[in-house]
């Protein structure tokens, strides 16, 4: 609901599940600086027609496009057209960064074709996104706003203010890219935890939305193997089959650790989350429950 909290405010404490819940359209991202004000859609704002048209180039594209700006910046500047474009698909996630006095320059095939557009100069060290869409939802901005400012201070120049990004109850929300990770219901403590983990590697569970561009079920079946077997590298766990049955999805989860790769039979299924009366009496919160998991081949070094 746009220009209001749904939500009340214990819904954001982190009691409520939020795994399984990343953005599942966003393999390839487009970052476009822009101080706002922003609307509560893109397609509302007041912007450049070439920076419109490239939005809507985008997202034909099947890029997801997110207006970006510095902790606390609202007036807007003039030069170049400053964006970042990220690729979250495959094993090894990019990102990189350019400046375009003409946006028609920026080569989006290319970004989803997985090559760096040429212009755009690889970005070295992550990026951290944090939700403080306020015309999309006050949450958003109540909560977000503090984060996104605690975290600018602990990691400057890798914190930007963006627009939705999917999933306003569970506001808080920090997205790290390009791997595309999401994380919700934050805390300070919690985001400055989950942004370290990232820059070293790792995820950390609680408050682990998911990874961005992979079904639900998928992103609930690594959330279980990485519980059951403790793992928290970035990339040592991945679906690497999945059926549906009905409601139930069966997946084959691949872990590669240090000692040797193993794959699990990872069976999921739909679940709600009732509030209770205390946290949340108007709405209940969709999630995933474990069926059954099972070691289908042992550590092979």
């Amino acid at each position: 609901m746009a220009n209001g909290c749904e939500h009340p405010a214990g819904l954001h404490t982190g009691a409520a599940p939020v795994l399984a819940s990343a953005t599942v359209g966003a393999r390839f991202w487009l970052l476009i600086e822009h101080s706002g004000p922003w609307a509560a859609y893109l397609d509302e704002c007041k912007l450049p027609d070439a920076t419109r048209a490239l939005i809507d180039r985008a997202t034909a594209l099947g890029v997801r496009p997110q207006l970006i700006r510095r902790t606390g910046k609202r007036n807007g500047s003039g030069g170049p057209l400053h964006v970042f474009v990220a690729s979250s698909a495959g094993a090894e996630p990019w990102m990189a960064e350019g400046r375009f006095d003409n946006p028609d320059d920026l080569d989006l095939d290319a970004l989803v074709h997985g090559v760096v557009p040429e212009s755009c100069i690889l970005v070295g060290e992550p990026v951290f996104l944090v939700c403080t869409h306020a015309k999309r939802n006050a949450c958003c901005a109540r909560i977000g706003l503090p984060l996104a400012r605690f975290l600018d201070e602990q990691l400057p120049g890798q914190v930007w203010e963006t627009t939705h990004v999917g999933g306003d109850r569970y506001a808080a929300n920090l997205v790290c890219l390009p791997h595309g990770l999401y994380y919700g219901s934050m805390s300070q403590a919690a985001a400055i935890a989950a942004a370290n983990a990232y820059r070293h590697g790792e995820v950390v569970l609680d408050r682990f939305r998911g990874r961005a561009g992979i079904p639900e079920p998928s992103q609930a079946a690594e959330h279980f193997v990485r519980s059951h077997t403790g793992e928290l590298s970035v990339g040592a766990v991945a679906v690497e089959s999945s059926r549906s049955d009905g409601d139930t999805t069966v997946c084959i989860v691949v872990h590669n650790a240090p000692v040797g790769s193993s794959r699990f039979r990872v069976v999921v299924e739909p679940a709600v989350f009732a509030a209770p009366c205390g946290l949340a009496c108007t709405e209940d919160v969709s999630t995933y429950r474990l069926a059954e998991l099972s070691l289908l081949t042992p550590a092979l070094t």
